[in-house]
């Protein structure tokens, strides 16, 4: 191809992405949660991959969507923004607006950082419990090299 275009950074590869998907659905079935749905959107929160187990429900991608677009947009793991939808109502009733409703601030929504602490993307798990959701993405954004930031500090 002549004059290929050059020079973009999109963070996570879609690689990587696969591989988070493909592995937070195998602890899915390890932790025998319910059918589960993982969307990874790249640093410029663009959808790099998605995929849907057998049996979930209608909206199991969008709510995988709004989990990870919710942490991108503000730069926070799930868990702080669950914290801050708490705290400051207000806030987050216009964040979701700001969003077009696509942010949910619920665990389950996880960052991906490199080892520099750089966000690469954000990884939304759907399906089960929030909290469960949540391990099935930490598991796939470890399983690809990649630092997990849930929005807690442990």
């Amino acid at each position: 191809m002549p004059n290929p275009p050059t020079g973009f950074q999109h963070g996570i590869t879609l690689a990587q992405a696969q591989k988070i998907a493909t592995v937070a659905l195998e602890e899915g079935r390890r932790l025998n949660l319910a059918p589960l749905t993982v969307v990874v959107l790249d640093a410029a929160g663009q959808m790099k991959a998605l995929l849907k187990e057998d049996g979930c429900s209608l909206l199991r991608p969008a709510i995988a969507h709004g989990k990870a677009f919710g942490a991108m947009g503000l730069g926070f793991g799930g868990r702080e923004l669950a914290r801050r939808s708490q705290g400051m109502p207000g806030f987050m009733n216009a964040f979701s607006d700001l969003a077009g409703g696509a942010a949910v601030p619920v665990p389950g929504g996880v960052l991906v950082r490199d080892s520099g602490g750089a966000i690469l993307g954000a990884v939304g798990v759907s399906g089960d419990l929030s909290d469960k959701d949540e391990l099935a993405a930490v598991a796939g954004i470890k399983a690809a090299g990649l630092a997990p930031d849930t929005g807690d500090d442990a």
